[in-house]
Protein backbone atom coordinates (compact mmCIF):
# COMPACT_ATOMS: atom_id res chain seq x y z
CA UNK A 1 0.00 0.00 0.00
CA UNK A 2 1.38 3.69 -0.89
CA UNK A 3 -0.53 6.35 0.89
CA UNK A 4 0.25 10.28 0.34
CA UNK A 5 1.65 11.46 3.00
CA UNK A 6 3.02 15.34 2.32
CA UNK A 7 2.30 17.97 -0.72
CA UNK A 8 4.50 20.04 -1.14
CA UNK A 9 3.59 23.27 -2.63
CA UNK A 10 6.22 26.63 -2.63
CA UNK A 11 7.16 26.84 -6.78
CA UNK A 12 5.23 29.06 -8.31
CA UNK A 13 5.86 27.44 -11.53
CA UNK A 14 6.11 23.88 -13.15
CA UNK A 15 8.39 21.56 -10.90
CA UNK A 16 10.82 19.88 -13.10
CA UNK A 17 12.74 17.73 -11.57
CA UNK A 18 13.39 16.49 -7.41
CA UNK A 19 16.04 14.75 -6.30
CA UNK A 20 16.54 12.78 -2.85
CA UNK A 21 19.42 12.58 -0.59
CA UNK A 22 19.39 10.55 2.63
CA UNK A 23 18.47 13.99 4.53
CA UNK A 24 17.24 16.48 1.35
CA UNK A 25 14.68 16.57 -0.91
CA UNK A 26 15.34 19.17 -3.67
CA UNK A 27 13.05 20.24 -5.71
CA UNK A 28 13.48 22.60 -9.33
CA UNK A 29 11.33 24.66 -11.11
CA UNK A 30 10.20 26.78 -14.11
CA UNK A 31 10.36 29.64 -11.83
CA UNK A 32 13.74 29.41 -11.82
CA UNK A 33 14.41 28.59 -8.11
CA UNK A 34 15.80 25.42 -6.15
CA UNK A 35 14.43 24.62 -3.05
CA UNK A 36 15.73 22.43 -0.38
CA UNK A 37 13.90 20.45 2.48
CA UNK A 38 14.58 18.22 5.42
CA UNK A 39 13.44 14.58 5.26
CA UNK A 40 12.79 14.43 8.64
CA UNK A 41 9.41 16.60 8.72
CA UNK A 42 9.27 18.18 4.96
CA UNK A 43 10.02 21.83 6.46
CA UNK A 44 12.28 23.86 3.88
CA UNK A 45 15.48 25.12 5.16
CA UNK A 46 16.10 28.24 6.54
CA UNK A 47 18.28 29.40 2.96
CA UNK A 48 16.27 27.81 0.81
CA UNK A 49 14.99 28.44 -2.15
CA UNK A 50 18.61 28.70 -3.46
CA UNK A 51 18.63 31.51 -5.99
CA UNK A 52 21.27 32.35 -8.89
CA UNK A 53 19.73 31.04 -12.33
CA UNK A 54 18.82 33.39 -14.46
CA UNK A 55 16.01 31.07 -16.51
CA UNK A 56 14.30 27.83 -15.65
CA UNK A 57 16.13 24.89 -13.61
CA UNK A 58 15.81 21.78 -15.59
CA UNK A 59 17.33 19.19 -13.23
CA UNK A 60 19.13 18.92 -10.13
CA UNK A 61 20.77 16.12 -8.47
CA UNK A 62 23.04 15.07 -5.28
CA UNK A 63 26.68 14.23 -4.55
CA UNK A 64 27.08 10.83 -2.98
CA UNK A 65 27.94 12.35 0.29
CA UNK A 66 24.71 14.22 -0.10
CA UNK A 67 27.04 17.91 0.73
CA UNK A 68 26.77 19.11 -2.99
CA UNK A 69 23.97 19.93 -5.08
CA UNK A 70 24.18 20.44 -8.35
CA UNK A 71 21.61 22.21 -10.72
CA UNK A 72 21.56 23.13 -14.52
CA UNK A 73 19.25 25.59 -16.36
CA UNK A 74 18.25 27.36 -19.61
CA UNK A 75 20.59 30.11 -18.76
CA UNK A 76 23.81 27.60 -19.92
CA UNK A 77 24.88 27.26 -16.57
CA UNK A 78 25.59 24.40 -14.45
CA UNK A 79 25.76 25.37 -10.87
CA UNK A 80 27.12 23.63 -7.51
CA UNK A 81 25.64 24.27 -4.30
CA UNK A 82 27.13 23.63 -0.72
CA UNK A 83 23.74 22.05 1.61
CA UNK A 84 25.18 22.74 4.34
CA UNK A 85 24.29 26.39 3.73
CA UNK A 86 23.21 27.05 0.48
CA UNK A 87 26.85 28.49 -0.86
CA UNK A 88 26.90 28.65 -3.83
CA UNK A 89 30.14 26.82 -4.86
CA UNK A 90 30.98 27.07 -8.66
CA UNK A 91 29.37 28.17 -12.02
CA UNK A 92 30.15 25.51 -14.67
CA UNK A 93 29.62 27.43 -17.69
CA UNK A 94 28.39 25.29 -20.65
CA UNK A 95 30.90 25.78 -23.57
CA UNK A 96 28.22 26.24 -26.46
CA UNK A 97 26.05 28.72 -24.12
CA UNK A 98 23.16 26.22 -24.93
CA UNK A 99 20.44 25.49 -22.57
CA UNK A 100 21.49 22.71 -19.75
CA UNK A 101 18.56 20.18 -19.93
CA UNK A 102 19.96 17.67 -17.37
CA UNK A 103 22.90 16.92 -15.14
CA UNK A 104 24.29 13.98 -13.45
CA UNK A 105 26.91 12.78 -11.13
CA UNK A 106 29.21 9.87 -10.91
CA UNK A 107 28.42 6.92 -8.38
CA UNK A 108 31.20 8.25 -6.00
CA UNK A 109 31.20 12.19 -7.31
CA UNK A 110 34.13 12.54 -9.15
CA UNK A 111 32.58 13.74 -12.00
CA UNK A 112 29.99 15.63 -13.14
CA UNK A 113 27.90 15.55 -16.02
CA UNK A 114 25.76 17.91 -18.11
CA UNK A 115 24.12 17.84 -21.16
CA UNK A 116 22.90 20.41 -23.41
CA UNK A 117 20.26 21.28 -25.57
CA UNK A 118 22.32 21.26 -28.58
CA UNK A 119 23.72 17.67 -28.08
CA UNK A 120 26.99 18.44 -26.20
CA UNK A 121 28.13 16.88 -23.51
CA UNK A 122 30.36 17.45 -20.79
CA UNK A 123 32.35 15.71 -18.64
CA UNK A 124 33.28 17.83 -15.58
CA UNK A 125 36.15 17.20 -12.85
CA UNK A 126 34.39 17.84 -9.46
CA UNK A 127 37.35 18.44 -7.82
CA UNK A 128 39.13 20.92 -9.88
CA UNK A 129 36.12 22.52 -11.15
CA UNK A 130 37.54 22.40 -14.52
CA UNK A 131 35.92 20.71 -17.72
CA UNK A 132 37.89 17.29 -18.52
CA UNK A 133 35.88 15.83 -21.39
CA UNK A 134 33.44 16.83 -24.19
CA UNK A 135 31.59 15.40 -27.10
CA UNK A 136 28.39 15.81 -28.75
CA UNK A 137 25.39 13.58 -30.58
CA UNK A 138 24.47 13.71 -34.05
CA UNK A 139 21.00 14.98 -33.53
CA UNK A 140 18.49 16.35 -31.46
CA UNK A 141 18.71 17.77 -27.51
CA UNK A 142 20.44 15.87 -25.06
CA UNK A 143 17.47 15.57 -22.23
CA UNK A 144 18.32 12.29 -19.59
CA UNK A 145 21.59 11.22 -18.36
CA UNK A 146 22.32 8.00 -16.14
CA UNK A 147 25.87 6.97 -14.99
CA UNK A 148 26.12 3.15 -14.70
CA UNK A 149 26.90 1.50 -11.21
CA UNK A 150 30.71 1.11 -11.90
CA UNK A 151 30.85 5.04 -12.84
CA UNK A 152 32.80 3.73 -16.01
CA UNK A 153 30.18 4.58 -18.14
CA UNK A 154 27.05 6.62 -18.51
CA UNK A 155 23.89 6.79 -21.10
CA UNK A 156 22.86 9.89 -22.39
CA UNK A 157 19.08 9.96 -24.31
CA UNK A 158 18.68 12.53 -26.70
CA UNK A 159 14.78 14.25 -28.26
CA UNK A 160 15.59 11.94 -31.13
CA UNK A 161 15.41 9.24 -29.67
CA UNK A 162 18.87 7.54 -29.12
CA UNK A 163 20.52 5.96 -26.02
CA UNK A 164 24.19 6.56 -26.38
CA UNK A 165 26.97 4.41 -23.98
CA UNK A 166 29.84 6.90 -23.48
CA UNK A 167 33.14 5.63 -21.14
CA UNK A 168 34.76 7.99 -18.89
CA UNK A 169 37.15 9.35 -21.80
CA UNK A 170 34.32 10.61 -23.48
CA UNK A 171 34.04 7.69 -26.41
CA UNK A 172 30.86 6.66 -27.97
CA UNK A 173 31.08 3.23 -27.19
CA UNK A 174 27.52 2.43 -28.62
CA UNK A 175 24.07 3.57 -30.07
CA UNK A 176 20.53 2.52 -29.56
CA UNK A 177 17.45 3.63 -31.54
CA UNK A 178 15.51 3.52 -28.15
CA UNK A 179 12.66 5.54 -28.66
CA UNK A 180 10.48 6.77 -32.00
CA UNK A 181 9.29 9.83 -31.04
CA UNK A 182 12.52 10.75 -28.22
CA UNK A 183 13.81 9.94 -24.92
CA UNK A 184 12.81 11.36 -21.83
CA UNK A 185 14.60 9.86 -19.40
CA UNK A 186 16.61 6.95 -18.20
CA UNK A 187 17.88 5.20 -14.58
CA UNK A 188 20.11 2.36 -13.92
CA UNK A 189 19.55 -0.04 -11.10
CA UNK A 190 22.10 -0.15 -8.61
CA UNK A 191 22.77 -4.04 -8.12
CA UNK A 192 23.96 -6.42 -11.16
CA UNK A 193 21.58 -9.42 -11.77
CA UNK A 194 21.90 -12.40 -13.61
CA UNK A 195 20.32 -13.20 -17.14
CA UNK A 196 20.83 -16.96 -17.03
CA UNK A 197 22.80 -16.95 -19.77
CA UNK A 198 26.59 -18.50 -19.10
CA UNK A 199 26.35 -16.69 -15.82
CA UNK A 200 26.48 -12.99 -18.03
CA UNK A 201 26.41 -10.17 -15.24
CA UNK A 202 23.92 -7.12 -16.00
CA UNK A 203 22.28 -3.88 -14.93
CA UNK A 204 19.17 -3.00 -15.39
CA UNK A 205 18.55 0.11 -17.08
CA UNK A 206 14.74 1.78 -17.85
CA UNK A 207 13.93 4.49 -20.38
CA UNK A 208 11.02 6.00 -20.96
CA UNK A 209 9.63 8.07 -24.15
CA UNK A 210 7.54 10.23 -25.75
CA UNK A 211 6.21 6.87 -27.57
CA UNK A 212 4.23 6.29 -24.24
CA UNK A 213 6.52 3.53 -23.87
CA UNK A 214 8.79 2.14 -20.54
CA UNK A 215 11.58 -0.19 -21.82
CA UNK A 216 13.93 -2.23 -19.49
CA UNK A 217 17.05 -3.02 -20.59
CA UNK A 218 20.40 -5.27 -19.79
CA UNK A 219 23.54 -2.89 -19.87
CA UNK A 220 26.85 -4.95 -19.52
CA UNK A 221 30.07 -3.94 -20.04
CA UNK A 222 33.99 -4.70 -20.31
CA UNK A 223 36.64 -2.37 -19.43
CA UNK A 224 38.44 -2.80 -22.62
CA UNK A 225 35.80 -4.38 -24.72
CA UNK A 226 33.39 -1.59 -24.58
CA UNK A 227 29.38 -1.98 -23.51
CA UNK A 228 25.77 -2.57 -24.90
CA UNK A 229 22.43 -2.44 -24.19
CA UNK A 230 20.34 -5.52 -24.83
CA UNK A 231 16.20 -5.15 -24.88
CA UNK A 232 14.51 -7.01 -22.13
CA UNK A 233 11.15 -6.29 -22.37
CA UNK A 234 8.39 -2.59 -22.25
CA UNK A 235 6.04 -2.01 -19.65
CA UNK A 236 2.62 -0.78 -20.68
CA UNK A 237 0.28 1.15 -18.27
CA UNK A 238 0.59 4.63 -19.57
CA UNK A 239 -1.69 6.07 -22.05
CA UNK A 240 0.41 9.25 -22.88
CA UNK A 241 4.01 9.94 -23.03
CA UNK A 242 5.86 8.90 -20.33
CA UNK A 243 8.17 11.90 -19.07
CA UNK A 244 10.27 10.31 -15.66
CA UNK A 245 11.53 7.09 -14.54
CA UNK A 246 13.43 6.26 -11.66
CA UNK A 247 14.25 2.59 -9.73
CA UNK A 248 13.81 1.75 -6.13
CA UNK A 249 17.34 1.38 -4.66
CA UNK A 250 16.97 -2.51 -4.36
CA UNK A 251 15.76 -2.40 -8.01
CA UNK A 252 12.70 -4.50 -7.01
CA UNK A 253 10.60 -1.56 -7.64
CA UNK A 254 10.24 0.40 -11.22
CA UNK A 255 8.38 4.00 -11.03
CA UNK A 256 7.05 6.63 -13.74
CA UNK A 257 5.17 9.81 -14.24
CA UNK A 258 3.01 10.44 -17.40
CA UNK A 259 1.67 13.39 -19.31
CA UNK A 260 -1.65 11.33 -18.39
CA UNK A 261 -0.92 12.45 -14.89
CA UNK A 262 -0.27 9.00 -13.39
CA UNK A 263 2.53 7.34 -11.75
CA UNK A 264 2.75 3.98 -11.80
CA UNK A 265 4.71 1.88 -9.67
CA UNK A 266 6.11 -1.53 -11.79
CA UNK A 267 7.76 -4.65 -9.90
CA UNK A 268 10.99 -5.04 -11.97
CA UNK A 269 11.19 -8.64 -11.90
CA UNK A 270 7.25 -9.35 -13.48
CA UNK A 271 6.68 -6.38 -14.93
CA UNK A 272 3.15 -6.35 -12.99
CA UNK A 273 1.36 -3.06 -12.23
CA UNK A 274 1.23 -2.54 -8.07
CA UNK A 275 0.51 0.96 -7.63
CA UNK A 276 -1.34 3.61 -9.98
CA UNK A 277 -1.69 7.24 -7.61
CA UNK A 278 -3.48 10.03 -9.90
CA UNK A 279 -3.44 12.63 -7.36
CA UNK A 280 -1.64 15.14 -9.09
CA UNK A 281 -3.47 17.61 -11.82
CA UNK A 282 -1.12 17.41 -14.34
CA UNK A 283 1.48 15.92 -16.59
CA UNK A 284 3.67 14.36 -14.03
CA UNK A 285 7.16 15.61 -15.06
CA UNK A 286 10.07 13.81 -12.11
CA UNK A 287 9.66 11.21 -9.66
CA UNK A 288 12.54 9.56 -7.24
CA UNK A 289 12.82 7.20 -4.74
CA UNK A 290 14.62 8.24 -1.45
CA UNK A 291 18.00 6.12 -1.26
CA UNK A 292 17.46 4.68 2.32
CA UNK A 293 13.62 5.22 3.50
CA UNK A 294 10.27 3.87 2.20
CA UNK A 295 9.50 7.34 0.47
CA UNK A 296 8.62 8.20 -3.05
CA UNK A 297 8.65 11.54 -4.60
CA UNK A 298 6.88 12.81 -7.68
CA UNK A 299 6.99 16.25 -9.48
CA UNK A 300 4.44 17.76 -11.60
CA UNK A 301 3.56 20.65 -13.66
CA UNK A 302 0.91 21.38 -11.04
CA UNK A 303 3.29 23.43 -9.16
CA UNK A 304 3.24 20.21 -6.36
CA UNK A 305 6.00 17.31 -5.24
CA UNK A 306 3.92 14.74 -3.80
CA UNK A 307 5.78 12.63 -0.58
CA UNK A 308 4.31 9.16 -0.89
CA UNK A 309 4.69 6.41 1.99
CA UNK A 310 5.02 2.65 1.43
CA UNK A 311 3.58 0.13 3.51
CA UNK A 312 7.16 -0.84 5.86
CA UNK A 313 6.02 -4.27 5.03
CA UNK A 314 6.87 -3.24 1.39
CA UNK A 315 10.50 -4.87 0.55
CA UNK A 316 11.98 -2.03 -1.42
CA UNK A 317 14.25 -0.04 0.45
CA UNK A 318 18.51 -1.32 1.54
CA UNK A 319 20.35 -3.21 -0.55
CA UNK A 320 18.36 -6.03 -0.96
CA UNK A 321 20.75 -8.13 0.13
CA UNK A 322 20.15 -8.91 3.07
CA UNK A 323 16.56 -10.30 1.96
CA UNK A 324 17.90 -13.35 0.17
CA UNK A 325 18.20 -16.45 2.55
CA UNK A 326 20.11 -18.38 0.32
CA UNK A 327 22.84 -15.65 0.01
CA UNK A 328 26.02 -15.80 1.60
CA UNK A 329 28.24 -12.58 2.10
CA UNK A 330 31.33 -14.86 1.31
CA UNK A 331 29.86 -15.13 -1.88
CA UNK A 332 29.24 -11.62 -2.50
CA UNK A 333 30.75 -9.49 -5.13
CA UNK A 334 32.51 -6.61 -5.13
CA UNK A 335 29.47 -4.24 -6.92
CA UNK A 336 27.32 -6.03 -4.19
CA UNK A 337 29.60 -4.92 -0.86
CA UNK A 338 29.57 -1.32 -2.24
CA UNK A 339 25.53 -1.35 -2.48
CA UNK A 340 25.70 -2.89 1.31
CA UNK A 341 28.21 -0.23 2.04
CA UNK A 342 25.44 2.83 0.79
CA UNK A 343 22.73 1.06 2.44
CA UNK A 344 24.49 1.14 5.80
CA UNK A 345 25.17 4.83 4.71
CA UNK A 346 29.09 4.47 4.92
CA UNK A 347 28.81 5.74 0.50
CA UNK A 348 32.23 7.60 0.81
CA UNK A 349 33.90 4.01 1.43
CA UNK A 350 32.75 2.76 -1.70
CA UNK A 351 35.90 4.17 -3.90
CA UNK A 352 38.35 3.06 -1.31
CA UNK A 353 36.71 -0.95 -1.32
CA UNK A 354 36.73 -0.64 -4.54
CA UNK A 355 40.33 0.00 -4.97
CA UNK A 356 41.25 -2.96 -2.42
CA UNK A 357 38.59 -5.34 -4.19
CA UNK A 358 36.82 -6.07 -1.24
CA UNK A 359 34.00 -8.76 -1.87
CA UNK A 360 31.98 -10.47 0.54
CA UNK A 361 35.35 -12.73 1.65
CA UNK A 362 37.49 -9.89 1.94
CA UNK A 363 34.41 -8.07 3.99
CA UNK A 364 34.25 -10.40 6.65
CA UNK A 365 37.63 -11.00 7.35
CA UNK A 366 38.44 -6.95 8.01
CA UNK A 367 39.25 -5.86 11.30
CA UNK A 368 40.07 -2.50 13.03
CA UNK A 369 44.02 -3.13 12.28
CA UNK A 370 43.27 -4.09 8.70
CA UNK A 371 41.04 -1.13 8.07
CA UNK A 372 43.85 1.43 9.06
CA UNK A 373 46.40 -0.24 8.20
CA UNK A 374 45.23 -1.47 4.52
CA UNK A 375 42.47 0.71 3.75
CA UNK A 376 43.94 3.85 5.57
CA UNK A 377 40.88 4.87 7.29
CA UNK A 378 42.29 7.08 10.02
CA UNK A 379 38.94 7.64 11.86
CA UNK A 380 38.48 5.62 14.77
CA UNK A 381 34.73 6.77 14.99
CA UNK A 382 34.49 5.50 11.15
CA UNK A 383 36.13 2.18 12.09
CA UNK A 384 34.30 1.23 14.61
CA UNK A 385 30.85 2.02 13.13
CA UNK A 386 32.26 -0.45 9.64
CA UNK A 387 33.41 -2.94 12.17
CA UNK A 388 29.82 -2.70 14.11
CA UNK A 389 27.89 -3.00 11.00
CA UNK A 390 30.17 -6.08 9.99
CA UNK A 391 28.82 -7.71 13.25
CA UNK A 392 25.47 -6.68 12.53
CA UNK A 393 25.39 -8.67 9.28
CA UNK A 394 26.75 -11.27 10.08
CA UNK A 395 24.32 -11.84 12.78
CA UNK A 396 21.31 -11.22 10.31
CA UNK A 397 22.90 -13.56 7.86
CA UNK A 398 22.89 -16.23 10.82
CA UNK A 399 19.42 -15.73 11.54
CA UNK A 400 17.89 -15.25 8.24
CA UNK A 401 19.75 -19.01 7.47
CA UNK A 402 17.49 -21.02 9.52
CA UNK A 403 14.27 -18.28 9.72
CA UNK A 404 13.48 -15.89 11.92
CA UNK A 405 9.88 -15.92 13.27
CA UNK A 406 7.92 -13.82 11.89
CA UNK A 407 6.62 -12.37 14.82
CA UNK A 408 9.40 -11.73 16.28
CA UNK A 409 10.38 -9.56 12.96
CA UNK A 410 9.22 -5.51 13.50
CA UNK A 411 6.91 -4.85 11.16
CA UNK A 412 8.53 -1.26 10.04
CA UNK A 413 11.99 -2.31 9.53
CA UNK A 414 11.36 -6.46 9.46
CA UNK A 415 14.58 -6.86 11.37
CA UNK A 416 14.85 -8.64 14.80
CA UNK A 417 12.87 -6.58 17.51
CA UNK A 418 15.48 -6.08 20.10
CA UNK A 419 12.91 -3.18 22.43
CA UNK A 420 9.47 -4.57 21.19
CA UNK A 421 6.64 -2.54 22.25
CA UNK A 422 3.23 -2.63 22.17
CA UNK A 423 1.04 0.46 20.33
CA UNK A 424 -2.62 1.09 20.55
CA UNK A 425 -3.81 -1.14 17.79
CA UNK A 426 -2.40 -4.14 18.96
CA UNK A 427 0.93 -5.03 16.82
CA UNK A 428 4.32 -5.06 18.62
CA UNK A 429 7.27 -2.94 17.52
CA UNK A 430 10.93 -2.35 17.59
CA UNK A 431 10.32 0.78 20.10
CA UNK A 432 13.27 2.58 18.43
CA UNK A 433 11.49 2.17 14.95
CA UNK A 434 7.84 3.01 16.23
CA UNK A 435 8.83 6.21 17.93
CA UNK A 436 10.51 7.53 14.66
CA UNK A 437 7.53 6.99 13.06
CA UNK A 438 5.12 8.74 15.76
CA UNK A 439 8.04 11.96 15.84
CA UNK A 440 7.51 12.15 12.00
CA UNK A 441 4.12 13.42 12.85
CA UNK A 442 2.52 10.11 11.47
CA UNK A 443 -0.72 9.25 13.76
CA UNK A 444 -2.24 6.31 11.47
CA UNK A 445 -0.99 2.87 12.64
CA UNK A 446 1.35 0.96 10.20
CA UNK A 447 -0.14 -2.49 10.04
CA UNK A 448 -3.79 -1.01 9.16
CA UNK A 449 -3.35 3.24 8.47
CA UNK A 450 -6.33 3.64 10.56
CA UNK A 451 -5.56 6.53 13.49
CA UNK A 452 -4.17 5.84 16.48
CA UNK A 453 -6.46 5.75 19.82
CA UNK A 454 -3.59 6.36 21.80
CA UNK A 455 0.33 7.10 21.36
CA UNK A 456 1.28 5.26 24.14
CA UNK A 457 3.97 2.43 23.66
CA UNK A 458 3.38 -0.62 26.35
CA UNK A 459 7.07 -2.87 26.38
CA UNK A 460 6.12 -6.13 25.46
CA UNK A 461 8.24 -8.33 27.89
CA UNK A 462 6.68 -11.52 26.70
CA UNK A 463 7.78 -11.07 23.48
CA UNK A 464 10.92 -9.97 24.50
CA UNK A 465 11.25 -12.86 26.39
CA UNK A 466 10.87 -14.85 23.56
CA UNK A 467 13.17 -13.47 21.36
CA UNK A 468 15.62 -14.03 24.04
CA UNK A 469 15.09 -17.47 24.34
CA UNK A 470 15.25 -18.32 20.54
CA UNK A 471 18.58 -16.14 20.10
CA UNK A 472 20.00 -18.49 23.24
CA UNK A 473 18.50 -22.11 20.94
CA UNK A 474 20.12 -20.34 18.05
CA UNK A 475 23.60 -19.63 20.24
CA UNK A 476 23.51 -23.21 21.24
CA UNK A 477 22.81 -24.96 17.45
CA UNK A 478 25.26 -22.81 15.78
CA UNK A 479 28.26 -24.19 18.99
CA UNK A 480 27.01 -27.61 17.92
CA UNK A 481 27.04 -27.13 14.26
Amino acid sequence: MVKLIYTLADHSDDVNYCALSSSYLATCSMDKTIRLYSLNNFSELSYSPLRGHTYAVHCCCFSSSGKILASCSTDGTTVLWDTQNGQRLAVLEQPSDSPVRVCQFSPDSTYLVSGAADGTVVLWNVESLRLYRSGSVKDGSLVACAFAPNGNFFVTGSSCGDLTIWDDKMRCLYNEKAHDLGVTCCDFSSLPVSDGEQGSRYFRMASCGQDNQIKLWLFSFADYLGAELKYKCTLSGHSAPVLACAFSYDGQMLVSGSVDKSVIIHETKTGNILHTLTRHTRYVTTCAFAPDALLLATGSMDKTVNIWQFDPGQHFAGSGLEDKPKMSVENWSEEEVSAWLCAQGLKDLVKCFKMNNIDGKELLSLTKESLTSDLKIESLGLRSKVIRKIEELSIKMDAVSVGIPDEFLCPITRELMKDPVIASDGYSYEKEAMENWISNKRRSSPMTNLPLQSLVLTPNRTLKMAISRWLETQQKYNETT
